[in-house]
């Protein structure tokens, strides 16, 4: 994992330097993009147990995308909206694999309930994204 405080994220691509948002031909995208909230994130280690220094960092869920303060909808086909162009339509949840065990015992099923395990989306259009960018949700 890479944390970036600026990303191209493109229709094609998804976000810059991640292989796993290509759109192979015939494929529907539907994984391109993935968003976890900070919320979700902090109920999930909290389950575990784990405060203050403790809490594992957001990233160990190798995820695209961290969001505080927006509870986004559980259910796809919204999109939202990030910084002044960049799109996305929110497909599915983001189901935890067993590999989160490997990380941390329990880690898995903290993450299973209310679609702790983030958000997944296609882009629809392209965008440069920061660190501190506002994000909407568009019906």
């Amino acid at each position: 994992m890479e944390l970036l405080d600026t990303v191209f994220v493109t229709v094609d691509e998804g976000v810059q330097g991640d292989l796993r948002g290509r759109v192979r031909p015939g494929a529907r995208g539907r994984r391109q993009v993935s968003v976890l909230e900070a919320e979700s994130w902090a109920c999930a280690m909290a389950e575990l147990g784990l405060s203050g220094s403790a809490v594992l960092p957001w990233h160990t869920r190798r995820t695209n995308f961290f969001v505080e303060g927006l509870r986004f909808p559980r259910d796809g086909g919204y999109i939202v909206s990030v910084g002044d162009s960049l799109r996305i339509r929110i497909t599915l949840e983001c189901d935890p694999c067993g590999r989160m065990d490997e990380l941390w015992p329990g880690l898995e099923a903290a993450l299973t309930p209310d679609w702790r395990g983030g958000l997944l989306g296609r882009v629809i259009a392209d965008g440069t994204v920061a660190i501190g960018d506002e994000i909407r949700i568009e019906t």
